[in-house]
């Protein structure tokens, strides 16, 4: 994320095609929608990006990570149904955008990031003042914030190599889990688990996405 930024009328008026776009492709939860409309994408992307930035497309960001494409953001917090004042844990910070996106939405963030290289960066967080309730951590996501639990919502933006435990362990009766799982080389069947009160899964099973792997332990900076 860039230390300073401009948001300039052209910036708004491409954000304003982005959600027309979107709402075409079929988001039509309107909090995701404002909140899209209301954060600037292009300054979680190096300068480079400016005039690309709301293109419906996944760019290169540090650690050889990507920023997610907008209806991929806005698909699933779509599906994670974000309340106000929700409690949201967030594995797999990256360059922050969806993280600001839930912010945005009135959600209290507890977001992971194992990549140093990437979890530095949010000390430049520029939403710090207008969103002071997110709070980063550099960590294994595998093993989720259980001194933070329980969660309301949990929101994987990697491809997992199935459910792990330690996240649904962490999540409250009657939460969902949006999580993308493996099932090719290829492409992941993005799911929401929503938690019953024995604590059994509601799996729902959604569209096919490509995302980087979710990996276990913490990557040093090099």
């Amino acid at each position: 994320m860039r230390k300073t930024a401009e948001d300039t009328y052209l910036h708004k008026g491409l954000r304003k095609q982005l959600v027309a776009q979107l709402r075409e492709k079929g988001i039509t939860d309107e909090g995701v929608l404002n909140a899209i409309g209301m954060i600037p994408r292009h300054f979680f992307l190096d300068s480079a990006f400016d005039k690309i930035a709301y293109e419906d497309r996944a760019f290169p960001i540090a650690a050889n990570q990507t920023i997610s494409q907008p209806y991929t953001v806005a698909y699933q917090t779509q599906l994670l149904q974000v309340k106000k004042g929700d409690k949201v844990l967030e594995i797999g910070t990256g360059s922050m955008y969806q993280t600001t996106i839930l912010a945005a939405m009135g959600a209290k963030v507890f977001t992971i990031e194992r990549q140093e290289e990437l979890a530095v960066k949010t000390s430049q967080y520029l939403f710090k003042s207008q969103f002071p309730d997110v709070q980063f951590f550099f960590g294994d996501g595998f093993e989720g914030l259980p001194q933070f639990a329980p969660f309301d919502k949990i929101i994987i933006t990697a491809a997992a190599p199935n459910i792990p435990e330690k996240l649904w362990e962490q999540l409250k009766v009657k939460g969902i889990m949006v999580i993308p799982v493996d099932e090719s080389a290829a492409a992941q069947r993005m799911l929401r688990l929503t938690k019953k009160k024995d604590g059994s899964v509601k799996q729902e099973s959604f569209e096919e996405f490509s995302f980087v792997p979710m990996l276990e332990g913490k990557e040093a900076r090099k």
